[in-house]
């Protein structure tokens, strides 16, 4: 099985639109102002954004990015103008984490992981 893709709601397409592609992903399906699709610049899956009437009033989704240079790359958005709600900071379960919200306040983690995403020294055997 392989992830295909993710699907987050948006009141603003254009606004999730502009964000996405300056966290570097590459629109691959405009049907704007109802649906985008994104490729991730590595890997096969894939993010859409739809639009919704309304956003949920309370959402648990939390959308994971790994990247090789964590630091440098969140240097990189913040110089685009992405704004942090925590810069990489180390975290007890190995991994590197920046988080951020999209303009529709979905919870983003930009990380780097390595070996332990998913074979920490606590993987089940």
């Amino acid at each position: 099985m392989n992830l295909n893709q993710v699907t987050l709601p948006s009141i603003n397409i254009e606004k999730a639109v502009v964000f996405y592609k300056k966290l570097g992903l590459h629109l691959i399906v405009d049907a704007s102002p109802n649906y985008v699709r994104f490729e991730l610049p590595s890997g096969d899956s894939t993010l859409s954004i739809h639009l919704v009437d309304n956003l949920p009033s309370e959402s648990n989704i939390v959308i994971y990015f790994e990247h090789d240079d964590l630091d440098k790359e969140v240097k990189n958005l913040q110089e685009k103008g992405i704004e942090f709600n925590l810069l990489p900071t180390d975290q007890p379960w190995l991994w590197r984490e920046a988080r951020l919200k999209d303009p529709d306040g979905n919870q983003l983690i930009l990380f780097k992981a390595g070996k332990n995403r998913k074979n920490p020294p606590w993987r089940v055997q």
